[in-house]
């Protein structure tokens, strides 16, 4: 990795070498332990929880039932509906 790596472009040649040493003690870990890290980071990236997304969610799933018991939509069978659109996408 040269000045192109965004890791040394960002943090300089230190930040490089540290995060080096941590991916190599990383390795060293247990299968186990290095899946529970490995989560931890990812975890680490996603956005927090967006009440507003699960508002406007349940705001969709009712809007939908709603259209369902009124008879505007068709309930189909979820395998069904999977097999039909395989089959459009072959």
């Amino acid at each position: 990795m040269g000045i192109d790596d965004p890791v040394h472009a960002f943090y300089g040649e230190s930040m490089k070498r540290d995060s080096a040493s941590v991916e190599e003690q990383a390795a060293q870990l247990p299968h186990r332990e290095r899946a529970r890290l490995a989560l931890r980071l990812i975890e680490s990236l996603e956005p927090g929880h967006d009440e507003e997304v699960d508002e406007l969610w349940l705001n969709e799933a009712e809007r939908r039932l709603r259209e369902h018991d009124r008879g505007a939509n068709q309930a189909r069978d979820a395998d069904e509906a999977i097999s039909e659109i395989e089959r459009q996408l072959k």
